[in-house]
């Protein structure tokens, strides 16, 4: 049977039914592609020793504070430095942000896929890559207008790692979709359930 590993590093590792993985053989020769698997599948700190999956949101979390900027800047660039921000740049926000969610979770599936065969592990420990997709979601419905708190950022982190730590129904039923798809779409729902709970705070602030 297969050994189901986990990022969260409040979820062990367990024994899950299936078939199991055949792990590549170690004396191939890697190619170019299993190269760029792994380095999109870990995003550089899921060989880090201690908590992989609070490492790769914390790289989620500076992703999305890098986007946010970039776009505030060619703004303020664009609008003769007036800063103006409306329905239009919220929208054209928006669009980018749902642009690069999509092109981290389509290149996570797949950089996942080819790690578990690499690894010869069920969900690897050191895949994160699944973390940063569900961190950026949990952002998506921060307006761009909002003035982004330390402390609004630090509950966007909580949040997430709360529900992809607690799994509620039915994210833990999603990771028994095969392969690189199971690995990212637990993840994806918890950063939606994360993102529902960012605009109710957001909301009830603004209202302040």
């Amino acid at each position: 049977m297969p050994v189901k590993e986990s990022s969260d590093e409040l979820n062990p590792p367990v024994i899950t039914r299936g078939v199991s993985i055949a792990r590549l053989s170690s004396s191939a020769k890697r190619s170019a592609g299993d190269y760029l698997a792994l380095a999109l599948a870990t995003c550089g700190v899921g060989y880090l020793p201690l908590a992989p999956g609070t490492w790769g949101s914390m790289v989620g979390v500076g992703l999305y504070v890098l986007l946010r900027a970039a776009c505030l800047r060619l703004l303020v660039t664009s609008a003769g430095g007036r800063g103006i921000i409306g329905p239009v740049s919220e929208l054209l926000y928006t669009t980018l942000s749902v642009a690069v969610i999509i092109c981290v979770t389509a290149a996570g599936v797949w950089a996942a896929t080819r790690a578990e065969k690499l690894l010869g592990r069920k969900d690897p420990g050191a895949v994160v890559v699944d973390e940063v997709a569900g961190q950026l979601i949990t952002f998506l419905f921060v307006p761009l207008s909002f003035e982004l708190k330390w402390w609004m950022a630090l509950a966007g982190f909580l949040l997430f790692r709360s529900f992809d730590i607690w799994k509620p129904y039915p994210v833990r039923r999603l990771e028994a979709l095969e392969s690189g798809l199971g690995i990212m779409a637990d993840d994806v729902l918890a950063g939606f359930y994360a993102a529902i709970c960012m605009l109710v705070l957001t909301t009830v602030y603004s209202l302040t």
